[in-house]
C-alpha cells in the first residue's frame, strides 16, 4: 500500500479540521505536519476538540520553507483564507516533486499552472496534474446541477439559482453575521447576483457549452444551521421529466459521489458525506434541479481528498465512504 505523506497549511480552521478528520482515517494517508500560525505548539485536539484520542499531532509553527522542502513529502493542502495561498506560494518555492491542493479562490481561474479540481467535469485532467484548485462550495453544488444540461447544449436561457448554506461556510473567524445570537432562528441574503463563485461556475459551463452567455441569477442565503448546502436551480427545458432524469443519470453514471434521486432530497441526507444528491422536477417548461452537498466535505475538504486520490492513482472514493448524520 503506497503511503501519501501530507502537509497541511492553515490547519486550525474549519476546512483544516475537516481535512484532518478524513485523513486520519484514510488508509494511504500519513500526516507529516499541520501548520498554524495562531496555534503553533499546541495539540491539534485543543482546537479540534473532537479529535481528542484520535491524534497526538501538534500544530507546527516552524519555518514553512523547511516544512515544504522536507524529504519524502508528497502533497500539501492549503487551507488558509482567500488571498493567503497566492502569498504562501510566492514566499515558499515548492519542489517539483510536491503536489499542491489549494482550497481557496486564488487559482480557480487555472492561473499559475493550476487545474480546476471538479472531477465530474475534468477528472482526466486532474489525474496527471501537480497543482489543483479545489472548487468553491456553492460552485460545486450549482455546477453539479447544471453540467449535464451544458454538455447536451441545453442551456438556452437564463439560469435562476436560490441556495442556502450553513454557518461553517463563512469560516471560523467571528463576524456580526456568524455570531450565534444573530444567526440562530434567522435567515438572510448576501452577495445577491455578485457572489464570487459565479466566475468559476460560468468558466465550467463554457467548457462544456462554448458560447453560453445567458445570465446566471444567483441569490445566496445564510442559513441558521451549521453544515450543508441546498441549491435550487431552474431554467427552461423543452424535454420531458423522464428525459431529463435519464440525461442526468447517464452523465453521473461513472462518478461515485453524485446521484440522482427520484424523490425529494433534504440536507441531512448528505451532511458528513462527500455526496451530492440531485432531484429533478418539471413545472410549466421550467426544469427545477435541487442539488445538496455538505459544504465542508463535498464543498471543501472531502472534495480535496477526492482530488488527492485521483492525483495518486487511488480509487476516487478511498477514505471517503462516510456516514450521513441522517437525523
Amino acid at each position: 500500500m503506497n503511503t501519501i505523506n501530507i502537509g497541511i497549511i492553515g490547519g486550525a480552521g474549519y476546512t483544516g479540521g475537516e481535512l484532518l478528520r478524513i485523513l486520519l482515517n484514510h488508509p494511504n494517508a500519513d500526516i507529516a505536519f499541520v501548520h498554524s500560525k495562531s496555534q503553533a505548539g499546541k495539540p491539534v485536539y485543543n482546537t479540534h476538540t473532537d479529535l481528542l484520542g484520535d491524534t497526538d499531532l501538534t500544530f507546527s509553527g516552524e519555518d514553512t520553507r523547511e516544512l515544504v522542502n522536507q524529504a519524502g513529502l508528497s502533497v500539501i493542502f492549503l487551507c488558509s483564507g482567500h488571498g493567503e495561498s497566492a502569498k504562501f506560494l510566492a514566499e515558499n518555492p515548492i519542489p517539483d516533486t510536491l503536489k499542491v491542493i489549494d482550497l481557496s479562490t486564488d487559482f480557480r481561474d487555472e492561473s499559475n499552472g493550476f487545474v480546476y479540481g471538479l472531477p465530474e467535469l475534468q477528472r482526466d485532467r486532474i489525474r496527471p496534474a501537480t497543482k489543483i484548485a479545489n472548487p468553491g462550495c456553492f460552485a460545486t453544488s450549482i455546477q453539479l446541477a447544471l453540467l449535464p444540461l451544458a454538455q447536451a447544449g441545453l442551456l438556452t436561457d437564463a439560469v435562476q439559482v436560490s441556495a442556502i448554506t450553513g454557518s461553517t461556510g463563512a469560516g471560523q473567524s467571528l463576524s456580526s453575521t456568524t455570531h450565534f445570537t444573530w444567526r440562530n432562528n434567522n435567515v438572510s441574503i448576501y452577495k445577491a447576483f455578485t457572489h464570487q463563485h459565479l466566475k468559476e461556475i460560468r468558466q465550467s459551463l463554457n467548457a462544456l457549452q462554448p458560447g453560453f452567455d445567458q445570465a446566471i441569477h444567483f441569490v445566496p442565503y445564510r442559513g441558521d444551521f451549521t453544515r450543508g448546502i441546498m441549491a435550487n436551480v431552474y431554467t427552461p427545458y423543452a424535454g420531458s421529466l423522464e428525459e431529463a432524469r435519464q440525461l442526468f443519470k447517464n452523465y453521473y453514471a461513472g462518478h461515485p459521489f453524485t446521484h440522482v434521486s427520484d424523490t425529494p432530497v433534504d440536507v441531512k441526507q448528505v451532511v458528513n458525506t462527500n455526496k451530492c444528491l440531485i432531484h429533478l422536477e418539471l413545472h410549466d417548461g421550467q426544469l427545477l434541479i435541487s442539488s445538496i452537498i455538505d459544504n465542508l466535505t463535498k464543498g471543501a475538504s472531502g472534495h480535496a481528498v477526492q482530488n488527492m486520490n485521483l492525483l495518486f492513482g487511488l480509487p476516487e472514493d478511498t477514505g471517503l465512504r462516510l456516514k450521513a448524520v441522517a437525523f
